[in-house]
């Protein structure tokens, strides 16, 4: 059992809308993204999408609204809800989801 700093974690990589593995619990995993710019539309058809906004805003565009998140808040797209996630500028995320949830691109942080 070791805790986690989330800030130094961040510090130790740069590339943006690369998930990184920090930890795992009950067959989820831990996740944090350095987000800029936008990621294209997409979904999770079995899982739902935990946001939480460390430090910055983005804006999550559903087809009938944009939802827009800033510092300390927490947001869930339900599976099966097409999406695009939009960082004007850079923005730190932390998500938790299942392990077996695939993305784009993922890593482990050690």
């Amino acid at each position: 059992m070791d805790k986690i700093n989330i800030s130094d974690k961040l510090r130790i990589f740069d590339k943006y809308w690369q998930s990184k593995i920090v930890g795992e619990f009950n067959g989820q995993s831990v996740k944090l993204i350095k987000m800029k710019g936008e990621f294209d539309w997409h979904q999770h058809k079995l899982e739902d999408e935990l946001l939480i906004i460390l430090l910055g805003s983005m804006k999550v565009q559903l087809h009938d609204t944009i939802i827009v998140l800033k510092d300390g808040d927490l947001f869930i797209i339900p599976s099966g809800a097409q999406h695009k996630l939009i960082a004007a500028e850079e923005v730190h995320v932390m998500t938790v989801e299942p392990k077996s949830t695939i993305n784009t691109e993922q890593s482990q942080t050690s």
